[in-house]
């Protein structure tokens, strides 16, 4: 069988940026590692309610698909959207597209609820978004809800709205993206009304922009339940492993080149690089 035809099932852990080693409790990992093998290893079913595979043209030399998209996506959010980076960044760059992840261990939130974590968090996230655009020079700047965005409604619509409006400045679209669904644990359950209109927030922003913005509802990959088999979320309720990784970024490199007009790259062109060695992985349980 090819890359091509596998299921993505089973197998999810997280995955965690290391610059912002100092901020305050992320989302945890796993506490023990999985006994199912990464997505490479296992390329023998079918990605779950992933639609068709894209084609491009075929470079022989390193074996990846291109198409000169002239895109360049800035990946934004917390450990959740670092621990789906390493196969989004296979998969955007095998496409033609040009990729920085700029996730956060800890954090990653745009949105100021007046809390003195998010405050922290969010003017760190800030301050490097403009260092971000002025040496990236993004022109699609993507923004994965995180667990972090707090605050009322009025907040959140805050943030997101200075969000397409510094992209706009950037010559950038803003592209926000639900979160999957996680497990509200012990800390979680204070902000979980928050972190539920979150999305509605950010979804309304962008219906509102003007195609300044786009919202893409990831509830097509991962479902609403965190326990059920779809969400792939590992043992801690939260993260993902590479399998998972690999749904999420042939979702996105789907969706995202039908709005920036390139092809997606084949599963067959990335999911077996290197990115599924990624530390993060192993660090959180993933198998090898």
């Amino acid at each position: 069988m090819t890359a091509g035809d596998w299921a993505i099932e089973g197998c999810c852990a997280g995955g965690m940026n290391n610059r912002h080693k100092s901020r305050p409790r992320s989302p945890r990992s796993p506490r023990h590692a999985l006994s199912a093998v990464t997505a490479v290893a296992v390329l023998g079913l079918t990605l779950v309610g992933c639609g068709e595979e894209g084609t491009g043209t075929r470079d022989e030399r390193n074996g990846n698909t291109t198409t000169s998209a002239g895109t360049k996506v800035l990946w934004l959010g917390d450990s959740i959207a670092g621990a789906q980076a390493p196969a989004l960044g296979a998969a955007l760059k095998a496409s033609g597209v040009e990729f920085k992840d700029s996730s956060s261990n800890g954090g990653g939130t745009i949105v100021d609820s007046g809390e003195k974590i998010t405050r922290m968090i969010s003017n760190e996230t800030w301050k490097q978004l403009g260092k971000d655009i002025e040496s990236f020079r993004p022109t699609v700047i993507a923004y994965q809800v995180t667990t972090y965005d707090w605050g009322s409604q009025d907040q959140q619509r805050a943030a997101y709205q200075k969000a397409v409006d510094t992209a706009e400045e950037a010559g950038a679209k803003a592209v926000f993206v639900s979160p999957p669904p996680i497990k509200i644990d012990g800390f979680y359950r204070q902000h979980e009304r928050q972190m539920r209109t979150a999305p509605k927030a950010a979804a309304e922003v962008a219906g509102k922009s003007g195609g300044a913005a786009a919202f893409l509802d990831a509830q097509q990959v991962w479902g609403t339940d965190a326990s059920a088999k779809k969400a792939q979320r590992a043992p801690d309720g939260i993260h993902n492993c590479q399998q998972g990784a690999a749904t999420f970024a042939k979702w996105f490199t789907d969706e995202l080149g039908k709005q920036e007009s390139f092809t997606a790259a084949s599963v067959d062109t990335w999911a077996q690089e290197s990115w599924t060695g990624d530390e993060r992985y192993s660090k959180l349980g993933c198998a090898d």
